[in-house]
């Protein structure tokens, strides 16, 4: 081990989290339909697969753009060809307009402040090395997504501090969290340099109200700090939702804070992995109006580049307004009964679950599952998930919630006849577990029965010994 770098042998990856741990145990034995019917059904996973077919109906019908064609010329050697990291224009100017169109067009984007990366992830870390430096610190509610503590942590070696939030409110963000997390940092000698927030949230599945989104923004201002919102699930808010996904970039603009040192301080992150269902296509994306961030950013894209095949085949799809306005409202018909049947079937098996509006997935309660109202209680639930009901989901303990007996369940990965099956497993455990409560429930109570019985019998045989008569055999 003296031959590597200390990067290579620390232990701060997360890959030894029950969320990674889960990933592993279902690839052992993934559950297929016709090979291996009883193997464990992926439900830790969020990923869209529900609108392929849209997707791939739009590229049979535009055969040009999946053939690197324009105008029915090949440009094969074009995109072949070395690209600079700033990305493809045309591929730039589609995705801004995307976002904009996701958020209702109430705001734009400009592309010159656009930054493309490898996915996410990648647009994550690429941040966190332009705001930060090792050993400072960054404040996010919790519960949040596991992987922060890889992409956020893991090679830029800042620190997370949790805002602890309850589910009391929801888990709602609120003055007293944000302060008492900011204190806690400042008690352990760490500079804070921005709140991170995911809204929609993942793993709740819920959309930051105007009145938090105020209020951190009022925070970071005040104390002067980042503002990161990872937006990357915008597209998925359900079309019935009567909480209409609210992006930062429009409260900076109804706010009239274009202007203010604030607006170079809040910045945005995005994927097509969520919202198009392209998680493979690796395209992410930070905005930032802070041309110093998006320069040093620019910069360090050129470490984990979009491939200009991928970019010159999304633009000429995201170009396509009449097939974006249909995908957008379809996709989200979709995931609303996605997300109405995986509830209607938990809350049949006796399971509850926190009121949600987006997402891939939905944060359940099983506390009542529970033996003991702790984490070590929680994994012991996990585990007999994972192994005995053959399903992977999250437990909350690898999202740093501070409830034990939450899960994240992920529903738009498989098809509607899996997720059936994976609700009757659920259920059929449910109520096996209650059996069992039962049946030792009475056999406590006929224990406790015979010994009020001997004790009674006891008390009988000395009253009548007390009064000179000898008992009856």
């Amino acid at each position: 081990m003296k031959f590597l770098s200390r990067k290579a042998t620390c232990n701060s990856h997360g890959q030894d989290s029950s969320y990674f741990l889960g990933w592993e145990e279902y690839e052992k034995n993934a559950y297929d339909e016709k090979t291996n019917p009883s193997g464990i059904i992926q439900m830790g996973l969020a990923e869209n697969q529900l609108s392929f077919d849209l997707l791939e109906s739009w590229i049979a019908n535009n055969p040009d753009a999946a053939g690197f064609k324009r105008n029915g010329q090949s440009i094969f050697r074009e995109l072949a060809l070395f690209q600079d990291y700033h990305g493809l224009p045309e591929f730039k100017n589609a995705l801004v307009q995307f976002m904009s169109q996701i958020r209702g067009n109430k705001v734009t984007f400009d592309p010159s402040k656009l930054v493309l990366t490898a996915g996410a992830t990648s647009a994550s870390e690429t941040l966190i090395f332009s705001l930060a430096n090792p050993g400072e610190a960054f404040l996010l509610p919790t519960p949040y997504y596991p992987g922060f503590d890889r992409d956020l942590k893991w090679r830029t070696e800042v620190e997370i501090v949790p805002i602890h939030c309850s589910s009391s409110n929801n888990f709602i963000v609120t003055k007293s969290a944000l302060e008492d997390a900011y204190q806690r940092a400042q008690k352990r000698n760490l500079k804070v340099k921005g709140v991170v927030i995911t809204n929609p949230s993942n793993p709740l599945g819920t959309t930051s109200t105007r009145e938090e989104l105020d209020l951190l923004v009022d925070f970071v201002q005040d104390k002067n700090i980042h503002l990161i919102s990872d937006e990357i699930y915008s597209g998925t808010v359900f079309n019935s939702s009567p909480n209409k996904f609210i992006s930062v970039a429009q409260v900076l603009k109804d706010r009239k804070l274009e202007n203010s040192e604030v607006y170079k301080r809040v910045h945005i992150l995005y994927s097509l992995s969520k919202d198009l269902g392209l998680p493979g296509f690796r395209v992410g994306a930070l905005y930032s109006n802070d041309y110093t961030v998006v320069s040093a950013a620019t910069k360090m894209s050129s470490f984990g580049l979009i491939s200009s095949q991928t970019q010159y085949l999304l633009s000429c799809m995201l170009s396509d307004q009449k097939f974006t306005s249909h995908y957008i409202v379809e996709n989200q018909n979709r995931l609303k009964n996605r997300y109405d049947k995986i509830v209607s079937g938990l809350r049949n098996a006796g399971i509850g679950v926190l009121p949600s509006d987006a997402g891939l997935f939905c944060y359940v309660d099983m506390r009542h599952l529970l033996s003991s109202n702790t984490f070590e209680a929680e994994m012991e639930l996990w585990k007999k998930i994972l192994y005995q009901v053959k399903l992977n989901i999250s437990p909350g303990a690898a999202c740093h919630c501070t409830e034990p007996g939450w899960f994240r369940v992920c529903f738009a990965n498989m098809s509607e006849d899996t997720l059936s099956l994976a609700l009757q497993r659920i259920k059929d455990f449910v109520d096996s577990t209650k059996r069992g409560d039962e049946t030792r429930g009475a056999s406590r109570s006929g224990r406790h029965s015979s010994r009020s019985v001997m004790s009674l019998t006891k008390k009988w045989v000395l009253r009548l010994s007390s009064n000179g008569h000898e008992p009856e055999r």
